[in-house]
């Protein structure tokens, strides 16, 4: 999976974006965020991410001074996402090698490309690091196909791949990590470590970033009663469906409707 990192100090633009897309699904998953610059670059440090988005107008570092301490040292992709419609801001983070700059804001659609796009830079920069490293070793052509091929087929991302379909199809029921013991054939140790190796996150983190994930889309479709909603996303206890709601959206579900319902066009918003 590709592992990002979100850097926006607007609360409630970031949570959008952390939620309002299916990252699953788009063999995502979000393993840090930083409300400025200078935090930025410790996630970054400690997350090694793929892809980055990045404002650029934040407080204590900027996004372009992020993008200048980084330079040399780590190979994310990079997609700003700013208010400022200044084409000398585009000049400039095109120096540090960012090629999606969009403004605020965001059609959905947009954002989806563009992650797409730098996906394809990502694995682009993966393949020429895989070839390089092998161009100085004596081996053949053919152990070379071979290794492509172990990586394309690699076993474990078939488990973790398998999990995350399982969370996917039964996020509304009672699920653990213990459910896919005896269908995958592995210790839960394994699985458990395997998981948080490839997406950086815990089964039971990601199941309730997904139960918020799914409850979100359930809420922009209209106020539903709570103790409704939490049993629809898998929640038995409507009390802890609203802590880790919160926990994870900075609101209670309630103040998400009331904030939903002020956008007037949800394919211009995070929302």
């Amino acid at each position: 999976m590709f592992k990002i990192v979100l850097i926006e100090d607007e609360d409630i633009i970031r949570n959008g974006l952390k939620f309002s897309i299916d990252w699953a699904a788009l063999d995502c998953t979000i393993v840090g965020e930083a409300k400025n610059g200078e935090e930025g670059i410790s996630v970054i440090e400690a997350c090694n991410p793929d892809i980055v988005f990045l404002d650029i107008n934040m407080p204590v570092k900027n996004g372009l001074e992020l993008l200048e301490d980084c330079d040399g040292k780590f190979s994310f992709s990079t997609i700003i996402i700013s208010g400022y419609n200044d084409f000398k801001y585009a000049q400039m983070a095109i120096k540090f090698g960012v090629t999606e700059y969009l403004l605020k804001p965001v059609d959905r659609t947009e954002l989806v490309d563009a992650l797409n796009r730098a996906k394809s830079i990502v694995e682009l920069r993966k393949n020429y690091r895989l070839v390089e490293e092998n161009i100085k070793n004596p081996e053949s052509i053919e152990v070379l196909q071979k290794k492509w091929l172990l990586r394309e087929h690699n076993q474990t991302s078939k488990y973790v791949a398998e999990i995350i379909r399982y969370i996917q199809s039964n996020y509304d029921q009672k699920i653990s990590m213990n459910d896919l013991v005896e269908p995958l054939g592995m210790s839960i140790t394994f699985l458990n470590q395997k998981f948080k190796e490839e997406t950086g996150i815990t089964f039971n983190d990601f199941l309730n970033r997904y139960r918020v994930h799914k409850a979100m889309e359930i809420l922009k479709k209209g106020n539903m009663k709570i103790t409704i909603l939490a049993t629809e996303v898998g929640f038995s206890d409507y009390r802890y469906f609203i802590q880790v709601f919160k926990k994870y959206t900075g609101m209670n579900p309630s103040d998400f409707v009331e904030y939903f319902k002020t956008k007037n066009d949800e394919n211009r918003s995070f929302f």
